[in-house]
């Protein structure tokens, strides 16, 4: 395989007829993989995750990627669908997060709380005697 520059078609290097038109050959890449729109996670979203209506504002934007993608205009349905993804992730994150940090927070008072009704029953159950209190 020639992989040498500029690449030239083999058949452009025979001679052509005078009356016959001369065709160029392009060499084509492998075709770009059409742009993400991310709809159903921007339902998802809509539907379970919509606090400050973040999973909201990802499905107008996965709505406008899928119209964009239809109108073959692909560079702005790109942008479009990385925004849906941007708007996707702060609603997973803003709904989600939360929660599990009050929960860590929860589960670490109740250790520290038992820990201090452990020390607090060992200090009520002291016995003293009659020469501590001189």
């Amino acid at each position: 395989m020639d992989t040498s520059f500029p690449r030239e078609d083999p058949r452009a290097l025979t001679p052509h007829k005078a009356d016959g038109p001369a065709h160029t050959a392009l060499a084509m890449g492998p075709p770009c993989p059409p742009p993400r729109d991310h709809l159903i996670w921007s339902v998802f979203s809509t539907l379970y995750l919509n606090l400050c209506c973040l999973g909201f504002l990802a499905l107008v934007y996965s709505v406008k990627a899928r119209d964009q993608k239809v109108a073959g205009d692909l560079e702005a349905a790109r942008r479009f669908g990385s925004k849906a993804k941007c708007y996707n992730i702060l609603a997973a994150m803003w709904t989600l997060v939360p929660p599990l940090l009050l929960l860590g927070l929860v589960v670490t008072g109740a250790l520290h709380l038992a820990r201090l009704a452990k020390d607090s029953a060992a200090f009520f159950t002291t016995k003293f005697d009659d020469g501590d209190y001189d």
